[in-house]
């Protein structure tokens, strides 16, 4: 009967947090309540519910706080540099010029890829890239509940989850369980990122071909005009992308020869931790950082009246996403503490005898139940994290597997990204969220399928 309340403890939780986030109430409500909701039927009043949501839920809160806080931040302010000095927009324009509307999908694609490969948020990216994505649909005579679609192939997939080096959260969670940097297993991310990359492409192509023979045009839509930015003046190409070179190569240079030849024994001594455990942040975080300064330096004229704002605008930008990071991976922190979690993770990495399906089962679970990446990757990670380590697998490969897998059933309809990007686009869910749904969801999972047969067979790098 106790395991049969706890199951039932554990899926009500899970419900409650799908339905209430769908219906759009605020994960940071319902995460705690959820949790004690569980706790209140796996234990009854001995559970002592008020001493796990103030310890054990708040512990859970503050620890991926502590770990990914100077992310979201340094974050949000490259983010809103970019967007502030216009390097975001000359970086989107210029692809679209370059391409032509012949080659709209891909024009879009590309740009959301670079800027998100760069640092930029995604959130960001869709306002930078909405302006060029309609006046290229428009010309080409592409429907234009295809852009939603092509936003999330370039800005919620590969560069996201795959491409190495990444600066995006999904992709450096990982490094805090596996000691891992943010270029781990490069060969397998960059696997993964041609399978999302050509298979988005080749249905989002297959859709607008479709339309085009069906005599489906752009379609008659209430929009702003959009041809009045063409005389706003932006920063050169060189320049606009030279930020996004330096977190690359930065981070680049950091990771793979400064930091492998540091002593780290000092934190050890002093701090309890490592370097492995500390330095795939710092490679990002400095990466950042000497593209924020840059930015500043070499638009101060532009930036000097405005900079305070924008430095206070980002640092509000970063806690939203932050704290209902937080607020679902303190969920799972609860949940972990649960009797019935053992016979649950039993299950989950007792469902296949392989490792890395059974990271890959685990994290979409959690990603799906949150309509998170970043959070029920950092929920997943917690409570699994420990056993996948003693599984003898590589850890770069177990750091990418659970990167990509985060790119999976994230995407579902209530995620606020995808809710976001179609009301920026005027499209509603029957419109557009199929092509969504396909190309951030399904061939996501397909990827992730992928490296657990690759990592199976040996490949590790």
């Amino acid at each position: 009967m106790t395991t049969f309340l706890g199951i039932l403890g554990f899926a009500l939780a899970i419900v409650m947090l799908i339905v209430f986030a769908y219906k759009g109430y605020s994960v940071i409500i319902i995460a705690p309540i959820a949790a004690l909701v569980a706790l209140l039927l796996s234990y009854g009043l001995q559970g002592h519910f008020m001493a796990n949501y103030t310890i054990t839920y708040m512990a859970g809160f503050a620890n991926y706080a502590k770990n990914y806080f100077p992310i979201y931040l340094f974050g949000a302010v490259f983010a809103k540099l970019m967007d502030t000095t216009g390097a975001a927009k000359s970086i989107a324009k210029f692809f679209a010029e370059k391409l032509g509307t012949s080659k709209a999908i891909l024009s879009v694609v590309i740009t959301c890829a670079i800027l998100t490969y760069g640092g930029v948020s995604l959130f960001v990216v869709a306002f930078v890239v909405l302006p060029i994505a309609v006046e290229l649909f428009r010309s080409a005579d592409i429907p234009k509940r295809l852009i939603p679609g092509t936003i999330a192939l370039g800005a919620f997939t590969f560069t996201m989850t795959a491409l190495p080096g990444s600066p995006q959260v999904q992709n450096t969670i990982p490094m805090a369980y596996f000691g891992t940097d943010s270029w781990a297993a490069p060969v397998l991310g960059v696997i993964a990122a041609a399978v999302m990359f050509f298979g988005g492409m080749f249905w989002l192509n297959r859709r607008a071909k479709k339309a085009k023979t069906a005599g489906e045009g752009y379609g008659n839509h209430n929009e702003l005009a959009t041809s009045e930015e063409s005389n706003e003046k932006l920063p050169n190409i060189v320049m606009a992308f030279v930020p996004v070179l330096i977190i690359l190569v930065v981070n680049l240079v950091l990771s793979k020869l400064v930091y492998p030849n540091v002593d780290g024994a000092y934190l050890e001594e002093m701090f309890d931790s490592t370097l492995a455990a500390n330095s795939g942040t710092w490679s990002v975080l400095l990466g950042m950082l000497v593209a924020i300064l840059f930015m500043i330096v070499t638009n101060f004229k532009q930036l000097k009246m405005s900079i305070k704002e924008d430095l206070k605008e980002a640092a509000n930008n970063s806690m939203a996403p932050l704290i209902n990071s937080c607020a679902v991976a303190a969920f799972g922190a609860v949940i972990k503490t649960l009797a019935v979690f053992g016979v649950i993770q039993a299950f989950i990495l007792g469902f296949s005898g392989n490792v890395l399906l059974s990271e890959v089962i685990s994290v979409n679970v959690l990603c799906g139940m949150t309509a998170s990446a970043s959070g029920g990757l950092g929920a997943a990670l917690e409570a699994l994290a420990g056993t996948l380590m003693k599984s003898g697998m590589s850890p770069e490969v177990l750091h990418r597997v659970a990167s990509v897998a985060a790119g999976g059933l994230d995407s579902l309809p209530y995620n606020g990204a995808t809710i976001t990007v179609l009301a920026l686009c005027g499209m509603t869910h029957k419109d557009s969220y199929k092509d969504m749904f396909v190309v951030s969801c399904v061939i996501p999972i397909i990827a992730a399928l992928i490296l657990v047969v690759l990592g199976t067979i040996g490949i590790r790098c």
